[in-house]
Formats: C-alpha cells, sequence, structure tokens
C-alpha cells in the first residue's frame, strides 16, 4: 500500500511541476509580449515626437524668415519716410535760408516762390 501511496504522490508533484512549468511559460510569454507591446508604443511616441518637432523647427525657422523680412521692410519704410519727409527746418542765418536735410544731406534754399496753381 505504501507503494501505491507513493506512486499517487509522486504523480501529483509531477502533474504539479508540470502545471507550474506551464504557468513560468504563461507568465514568460506574457511578459515578453508586454514588453514588445510596450516598446512598440515607446517607438510610436518616439516617432510622433521626432515629427513634433521637425514640425516646430519648421515653423520656427518660418518665423525667423518673417521677422527678417518684416525688419528689412521696416528699414526700407523708415528710409523712404526719411527720403520723402526730409528735414526741413528754417535756420536763423543771416541770410535767412531754409536749410532742408534729406537723407543726411543739407540743402540750403536761399529764394522762395509761391507755386503756381
Amino acid at each position: 500500500m505504501s507503494l501505491r501511496i507513493k506512486a499517487v504522490v509522486d504523480k501529483f508533484v509531477q502533474e504539479l511541476q508540470e502545471a507550474l512549468d506551464a504557468d513560468i511559460q504563461d507568465r514568460i510569454m506574457k511578459d515578453r509580449e508586454m514588453q514588445s507591446y510596450i516598446e512598440e508604443r515607446e517607438r510610436e511616441v518616439a516617432e510622433r515626437e521626432a515629427a513634433w518637432k521637425a514640425d516646430l523647427s519648421r515653423r520656427e525657422a518660418e518665423i525667423a524668415r518673417q521677422e527678417a523680412r518684416l525688419k528689412m521692410e521696416r528699414d526700407n519704410l523708415e528710409k523712404e519716410k526719411s527720403v520723402l519727409m526730409g528735414t526741413a527746418s528754417n535756420q536763423d542765418n543771416q541770410d535767412g535760408a531754409l536749410e532742408i536735410t534729406v537723407s543726411g544731406e543739407k540743402y540750403r534754399c536761399l529764394r522762395f516762390a509761391k507755386a503756381k496753381k
């Protein structure tokens, strides 16, 4: 009878060991699947982040180009205003001449005449 009990116990232990091995293998597979899923998601996020950064970089470059163009246009406008407007000032010169400064160049006008209509 003791051999029978030993055989039953040995069979139970063997089945338990097989079930435990199967559970361990199942957990290892699930861990691998989870790790693979995590790696894939991290790769997707990294790709989206890289695309977002590239788009941001392009937009920043475009903003810098537009700012440079706007600054150039503003400088050109100031130059045009300076040329068109000039600076006129009546100097208390002994001869009573009107001095006009246009783009840094000074001009003197000694005679004045009314414009003809």
